[in-house]
């Protein structure tokens, strides 16, 4: 690649990332389905055709959205569930995880709750495709566990289908206790880590 193609790409990567940015900070008052692809674009300077070059449409947007927010996470997802320590020190660590990423992209997460069942299809199908790969991933993870003996492959898919809807509707509810303060995210926290143990409780006994 020349140099000059080079900052071509560059200054193209570096438009396209501003309107993903711009897309989710208008996303904080109105849904994707109401979102204008020229709001998008007067957000960032550039005139409505540059749209066209990066995204087909703003569903086209919202899928990009998705894969920034969960598309990263696979990896932390990962080395939690490669965690040697007991069931309490992964509910921790679960927990934590999800807290941190509330506290440093929001925005990112508010998106996701909101547009989960929203009314645009693409970045619905885009949600519970990542959803479904994150719960296939946990099931790969508890199959090589000694508790899991005896689990028939369906079971491992639904325990793991609780732990990742857990996980979802966790960062939600920490996401409205942070406008609370301190306190109720605390308390949203406790919470959280009662339920998953609850459920872990479930798991030793399920086979009895």
């Amino acid at each position: 690649m020349s140099h000059t193609a080079g900052i071509r790409q560059a200054q193209k990567q570096k438009t396209r990332q501003a309107l993903l940015d711009a897309a989710l900070g208008l996303l904080e008052e109105q849904s994707l389905s109401s979102l204008g692809l020229r709001e998008v674009t007067r957000a960032v300077g550039v005139a409505p055709t540059a749209f066209y070059r990066h995204f087909r449409d703003t569903a086209d947007l919202g899928v990009a959205l998705v894969e920034e927010t969960l598309g990263s996470l696979h990896g932390l997802i990962a080395a939690t569930l490669a965690d040697t320590g007991d069931s309490e020190m992964r509910i921790g660590t679960t927990v934590d995880l999800i807290a941190e990423l509330v506290r440093t992209h929001p925005a990112h997460v508010r998106f996701i709750a909101r547009e989960r069942h929203g009314g645009v299809q693409p970045v619905r199908a885009a949600i519970a495709a990542q959803l479904r790969l994150f719960t296939q991933e946990v099931a790969a993870a508890f199959t090589g566990e000694p508790r899991s003996e005896g689990w028939s492959e369906d079971d491992l898919l639904m325990l793991a289908g609780v732990y990742v809807d857990h996980m979802v509707m966790t960062a939600s509810v920490l996401l409205e206790a942070a406008e609370d303060g301190p306190q109720a995210s605390e308390r949203a926290r406790d919470m959280a880590r009662r339920q998953m143990r609850l459920v872990s409780l479930g798991r030793l006994h399920w086979l009895d």
